[in-house]
């Protein structure tokens, strides 16, 4: 079971940092992907991380504002959020796959249950 905590109100130009964590397995034998579902929209990829934390991959809404990081002594993967708009506002997942080949949710095996951002002055 994966976990997301972090989530919160913020105002447009904040920042937020979320977190992932695994309850019953490792989290250092998957890739972790971060995902978003806002009302009314499809769950869209944010950002990836391989298992060792060499490679990340970040949807083009996000580059330069989002950091994706693991601790594998931790079991956790992070996502540092800065500079917030107002269309960041979603429910955000993570979820595990075995690689960041796919941005498709259904490439993804596990999933979290979400924690909800919202970005609002």
């Amino acid at each position: 079971q994966l976990v997301e905590s972090g989530g919160g109100l913020v105002q447009p130009g904040g920042s937020l940092r979320l977190s992932c964590r695994a309850s019953g397995f490792s989290l250092d034998a998957f890739a972790i992907g971060w995902y978003r579902q806002a009302p009314g929209k499809e769950r869209e990829g944010v950002s990836c991380i391989n298992t060792p934390g060499t490679n990340s991959y970040y949807t083009a809404a996000v580059v330069g504002r989002f950091t994706i990081s693991r601790d594998n002594a931790k079991n956790a993967v992070y996502l540092q959020m800065d500079s917030l708009k107002f269309e960041d506002t979603a429910v955000y997942y993570c979820a595990a796959a075995d690689d960041c080949s796919s941005w498709s949710p259904t490439y993804y095996d596990y999933w979290g249950q979400g924690t909800q951002v919202t970005v609002s002055s």
